[in-house]
């Protein structure tokens, strides 16, 4: 009955977390794109600093039609929103927050292949995106899953590679297991994978700059043109879930997870503090950086990111042999 009751609790933590964390996340860009573009519009909504445009953006979705187009592919166009979303509550399964004061880890499940799991549950959501391109039957959208396949390709080599050289340097692929293996200077000795994997995630996310699949003012909203309503809400909450995940597991991987002053009791207001930083951070990309062209995109990717993450994986070598 104790582990029925545990397996109970820890699903509920996790739904808890994929239910808030990305709506969190979402209100954040809200109000951090408000200051650094001066837009008045996301202070409206509430009398005070516009708190209930998240609510506000929740009734504008509810009530809008979802239309399919009439070529559309009917099976593939309304399965996309969920394949997009789906996967990234999947992910957050495996992704630890730390000690509960002293009295548990806040996870769903430690898994001894727990990185390889993120990953291949990240690279699943990507494909929503793509699905939702392709059977649009929109000339637009179908450029734009195109140019999501394209960087799916290029991406995940050197994000897979990134995370590799941190594994390799803990000796574990359990995320649990990294994060108690980390220590302050691989800050300094996995900076490199750090960049790589940020970037990589960036893209394989969609994010600005790397938002060439969507490209509003060539593409329409790529892959999304045809969606309104709920099933548009739905990939805008992958998004920002992406966010999320992204965001838990670079702090895993290269900043320690939990660690932090009263770990043991605290350690997971480390990792949400984490979070919140690193999604700041793909946030501020946003406002900071303009839309890199298509082949800018393929470039970074197997020109810098992909030598980058192979020169770290050799420095990582020569570190765990010596």
């Amino acid at each position: 009955m104790s582990d029925l009751l545990d397996i109970v609790l820890r699903c509920v933590i996790v739904v808890g977390a994929f239910m808030t964390l990305p709506l969190l996340v979402g209100q954040m860009e809200h109000k951090a794109m408000a200051h650094m573009q001066s837009r008045v519009g996301p202070m409206k909504a509430g009398a005070f600093h516009g708190w209930a445009q998240l609510v506000a953006d929740g009734v504008k979705f509810a009530q809008k039609e979802s239309i399919i187009p009439a070529a559309a592919d009917n099976a593939v166009f309304r399965l996309a929103p969920a394949v997009a979303l789906v996967p990234y509550l999947v992910a957050m399964v495996a992704i630890p927050l730390g000690p509960f004061f002293g009295q548990t880890d806040l996870i769903g499940q430690d898994l001894d292949l727990g990185l390889f799991f993120v990953l291949a549950a990240m690279s699943v959501g990507v494909l929503g995106s793509l699905m939702g391109g392709l059977g649009s039957g929109n000339k637009y959208s179908y450029i734009g899953g195109m140019r999501v396949a394209a960087q799916l390709m290029s991406y995940e080599l050197p994000m897979v590679l990134a995370a590799a050289s941190v594994a390799m340097a803990a000796g574990t692929l359990s995320l649990v297991g990294i994060a108690n293996a980390w220590e302050p200077w691989w800050l300094l000795a996995q900076l490199p994978g750090l960049i790589v994997f940020f970037t990589a995630g960036l893209a394989e996310l969609q994010r600005p700059p790397f938002d060439a699949p969507m490209a509003d003012a060539e593409l329409v909203m790529g892959p999304l043109t045809e969606y309104g309503g709920m099933r548009f809400a739905m990939f805008l909450l992958s998004e920002y879930a992406g966010i999320v995940v992204l965001a838990a597991l670079t702090s895993v991987l290269f900043l320690g997870g939990w660690a932090g002053p009263w770990s043991d009791q605290v350690g997971w207001i480390w990792s949400l503090l984490k979070i919140v930083v690193v999604s700041f951070l793909v946030i501020w990309a946003r406002v900071a950086y303009p839309r890199l062209r298509e082949d800018q995109v393929n470039a970074l990717a197997w020109k810098v990111l992909v030598p980058l993450a192979l020169l770290q994986v050799t420095l990582t070598t020569f570190l765990v042999v010596l």
